[in-house]
C-alpha cells in the first residue's frame, strides 16, 4: 500500500429534503473544484425551523483528500 498524505477542509452542505441530501450536496459541490476526494466525517447536523417543523437541514462535514 502506498504512503498517503490527506489534506481536510470543512463544509456545510443544506438540503431542505434531509440530511443525507445536505451531505450528498456538499460533497457534489466540493468535487467540482478538489481532486482526489476520499473520505468525509459528519462534524455537526443541525437545522431551521419553520412554523414549528424541519424547513431546512445543514450538515457540516471534514472531507479529506489525497494531495498529489
Amino acid at each position: 500500500m502506498s504512503n498517503h498524505v490527506y489534506k481536510s477542509l470543512e463544509l456545510t452542505g443544506s438540503s431542505p429534503a434531509g440530511i443525507e441530501d445536505a451531505v450528498n450536496n456538499a460533497i457534489a459541490k466540493a468535487s467540482e473544484t478538489v481532486r482526489n476526494l476520499q473520505w468525509f466525517e459528519v462534524i455537526e447536523t443541525r437545522g431551521h425551523i419553520q412554523d414549528g417543523k424541519v424547513a431546512h437541514w445543514q450538515v457540516t462535514l471534514k472531507v479529506g483528500f489525497t494531495l498529489e
